[in-house]
């Protein structure tokens, strides 16, 4: 069954250890979409078998601590530095106690989660060697959530018939309890998640005057904003924004950019991948528009974006933080990009066009503040995506390269339609026409992901 996540553990004794241990040992078992994750060959009875036995109640606190990270910080940082904290809070090779934890990373774009199981480094590891999963699984971020709560429920029940009903999981996950149902515990823990720490590390004063700003930009862009901070550095207040709107923005009027005509029939967010519905609302687009196969002039992109073709022609006039528009009272709006390239300046000028229709049409979140940061939650792909498609529609694309997927072929597709070669490269792997090996420059998120 598709949108399923598994985890679980059957009884098996244990004769020593902590009497917490000892109640929840037995065989462990993840799987996704039908797909088993911790399988592997056990080295004392040399047998293939679905997980290890290990102790259930470690990893239930492990659960239980990272919840909100788990469930709510959008993808990984970019920084070595960050890279280790991140991966104490999603990898799960780090929970420890003494057991061998399949290397198994679990992260969310906001709407899915994806599964990354990897084998076992050591051919000749002594307790169990883990066969890893040929691919990443997708699930909902609903099913996550859901998977982690029965599981630790499970635990919790087991520690209860031994009488053991006062350990520090119960603690923890009664406080956890309380916090997501509190609606503002909970969105003080989603934000200081997206910030990448862990609950009570950031400063309360800190997290407070941010969600304070929710009211100036928006609580979903304030998220996307958070994400980016977390994934690359450089926090951007509402200030900050209003202020870059003013010094390097570009008048835009809201009122006057393309919207989709009949967006019933779009896909809803979270049931398909990013990419498929980000390409899918720029085909509606250009069909909509009478645009065929044509490439899309400066003065048209602009239109579309209810601003000047100016916005992307004056380099000198740039964002020194993410791209975005900064709607404001009266229909007015300022757009303010980040490239100093002109095929960057209208992919990014593309990316906010795909936003605002997908946020406004598709996902009903009217808001301020429209972003295009640089991480890859569900939102940023949707973006990336319709602007690869509206910019250069694949199907075009496939029919210029007429079989010739070399560099130099590449290149003149992407002058054709004035986009950067990587965006030609992208699609292309995307579509299986060329493979990751040809192109190290695409960010590699997954099976025919790039975009998603």
């Amino acid at each position: 069954m598709l949108d399923e996540l598994t985890i679980s553990i059957s009884p098996e004794f244990l004769d020593s250890g902590p009497a917490e241990e000892r109640a929840t040992f037995g065989m462990f078992f993840m799987a996704a979409n039908g797909r088993p994750l911790t399988a592997g060959m056990d080295a004392a009875e040399d047998a293939l078998k679905p997980g290890p036995r290990v102790s259930g109640y470690p990893f239930a606190e492990w659960l239980a601590w990272n919840w909100w990270r788990l469930r709510w910080e959008l993808g990984r940082p970019a920084a070595e530095s960050a890279l280790r904290r991140w991966e104490l809070a999603h990898r799960m090779s780090t929970v420890g106690e003494g057991y061998a934890w399949p290397d198994i990373a679990v992260f969310s774009d906001g709407r899915q989660s994806f599964l990354v199981s990897e084998p076992s480094p050591n051919p000749g590891s002594p307790m169990f060697r883990y066969l890893g999963a040929s691919r990443r699984e997708t699930v909902s971020s609903e099913s996550l959530g859901t998977a982690i709560d029965e599981f630790v429920g499970g635990v919790l029940t087991r520690l209860d018939g031994r009488e053991l009903r006062r350990t520090g999981l119960h603690r923890l996950w009664s406080d956890l309890t309380a916090e997501r149902e509190n609606p503002e515990l909970a969105r003080f823990r989603r934000l200081e998640a997206q910030l990448g720490y862990d609950p009570d590390e950031a400063g309360e004063d800190d997290i407070l005057g941010r969600l304070n700003e929710a009211g100036a930009i928006g609580e979903e862009a304030l998220a996307e904003v958070a994400a980016d901070e977390a994934a690359h550095g450089g926090a951007m207040s509402a200030k900050d924004i209003r202020d870059i709107a003013e010094r390097s923005g570009f008048d835009a009027k809201p009122n006057d950019a393309v919207t989709l005509s009949d967006p019933a029939g779009a896909p809803r967010p979270g049931e398909i991948q990013a990419w498929r519905v980000g390409q899918r609302l720029a085909r509606d687009i250009r069909n909509q528009e009478g645009l065929n196969g044509q490439a899309l002039p400066d003065k048209r992109l602009a239109e579309f974006a209810g601003t000047q073709a100016g916005a992307i022609s004056k380099n000198d006039l740039r964002s020194d933080g993410i791209s975005f528009a900064f709607d404001r009272d009266s229909g007015r709006s300022r757009i303010s990009l980040r490239s100093k390239w002109k095929t960057g300046r209208r992919f990014e000028l593309a990316r906010l066009i795909g936003d605002r229709i997908f946020g406004n049409q598709i996902a009903g979140c009217v808001e301020p503040l429209y972003p295009a940061t640089r991480t890859y939650s569900y939102r940023q792909k949707v973006q990336r995506a319709f602007a690869a498609e509206l910019l250069s529609p694949f199907e075009s694309v496939n029919g210029m390269l007429d079989g010739d997927c070399s560099e130099e072929k590449q290149n003149e597709i992407a002058e054709h339609f004035r986009v950067s070669p990587l965006t030609i490269r992208t699609q292309l792997v995307n579509h299986r026409r060329i493979g990751r090996e040809d192109a190290p420059d695409v960010v590699d998120r997954g099976p025919a992901e790039s975009f998603g």
